[in-house]
């Protein structure tokens, strides 16, 4: 797909996929007790789907920008060139920076795609 041609509407989904929600939950096991991670998950599944540029995310986050070489980022950007669709990333207000508690690669693949896209996302 053609940098011209992106979309929000062609580049993601509109929800999440449901195997989203176990993998952020794996990741927020490493920060939270298991009962807060239950909760923090309850409440991304019942969240509004809404839309962030996707440099502001990383920025928010503190996070680097994967290289385009990492194997998820490249997997990532092919699935955009065959006009697989990606799905929407799970992100947590942390106390002083973004948490991205799932769709870090998918992230980093859109800042490749252009950096002033929308980028779907849940945000609680």
């Amino acid at each position: 797909m053609k940098k011209n041609t992106l979309t929000r509407d062609s580049l993601w989904m509109k929800e999440p996929e449901d195997h989203d929600f176990p993998a952020a939950a794996d990741y927020l096991e490493l920060l939270f007790p298991p009962d807060k991670v239950r909760k923090i998950v309850e409440k991304l599944k019942e969240a509004t789907t809404v839309t962030k540029k996707s440099k502001d995310i990383l920025r928010a986050s503190k996070l680097a920008l994967l290289p385009d070489t990492n194997i998820h980022v490249k997997e990532n950007l092919k699935k955009v060139e065959k006009n697989k669709k990606l799905s929407p990333i799970l992100l947590v207000r942390g106390e002083h920076e973004l948490i991205i508690a799932d769709g870090y690669h998918r992230l980093c693949c859109s800042y490749y795609l252009t950096e002033d896209l929308e980028v779907p996302c849940r945000l609680v």
